[in-house]
Order: structure tokens, then sequence, then C-alpha cells
């Protein structure tokens, strides 16, 4: 894949679009792409996350033991590992022949020191999600209680 297209993948993936082209464009030239045959761990539980993933072609099984899910072209793997260091929570398994673009967290700090106003709109979204979080919580526990 070209650079233009690494950045058009990373416009997809709501948490980078609002990072703006300069910043996309800066992640996608420093990234490194990834193949992951089938059946192959991306990573297990417990494992320290230096990075997330985005997934370029194929599927991955997201588990954590209680839960599962499936993360396909588009979607961010480990996105709190571009922020936070800490072990991984869930295990990522290849359910085909795919590809990632491997974002490490010390690019992804680098682009947004030298890109302030991505950053503050990084911190806006994490900041509206949370917010979004807190209320469905909030009227699941009301309905719950009623």
């Amino acid at each position: 894949m070209s650079i233009e297209d690494d950045v058009a993948l990373l416009e997809r993936v709501p948490t980078l679009r609002v990072l703006g082209t300069t910043a996309l464009r800066m992640l996608a030239i420093g990234s490194e792409q990834r193949g992951v045959a089938r059946n192959t761990v991306l990573f297990h539980a417990g494992d320290e996350a230096d990075a997330g993933f985005v997934v370029q072609r194929g599927a991955f099984r997201i588990e954590d033991g209680s839960a599962a899910l499936v993360a396909g072209p588009g979607a961010l793997i480990g996105e709190l590992a571009l922020i936070n260091a800490a072990r991984r929570p869930s295990t990522a398994i290849a359910l085909e022949d795919s590809s990632v673009i491997r974002v490490a967290r010390s690019l992804f700090q680098r682009v947004l020191e030298s890109d302030p106003a991505a950053a503050r709109r990084l911190r806006d979204e994490f900041a509206r999600r949370t917010s979004q979080i807190a209320s469905d919580i909030l009227i699941a526990g009301a309905k719950l209680s009623t």
C-alpha cells in the first residue's frame, strides 16, 4: 500500500480521524506494516502494550476470557496502548491471513507533541466518549433499579 492508501485507512478510524491529515501522514510514514498469518497471535493478554494496530485487511478475534469480538479492516486494536503503558487486557488472533499497521506509542506521542492542535482534538474526543460512557452507565443503572 502507498502512504496515501495508509492515510485513507487511518482516516476511517474514529479515534485517529480527529488528528487531521497532517498528523495521519506522519503516522503513516513512521508506522510499520505487518502481515499476520491465519491463526497467528498478534498479541497475548498480559503482554506489554507499546503500540496500537490498525487492521488493513483480514480479521482478528479479540478475546479477554469472558467476551470476544471480531475486528476487521479499519478497526484500531489496542487503542489505549497509544497513550498509556500497560499490559494487554486481551488476546488478538488472526482469523484469516491479515495485515495491520503497527503504530508505536513513541511515534504517536511524538506526533501529538509536534501538533498541539491534533492533541487537543484527541483530548476532546476522549472527553466526549468518556462523557457518553458515563451517561450510558447512569441510564443502565436507572433501568436496573426500577
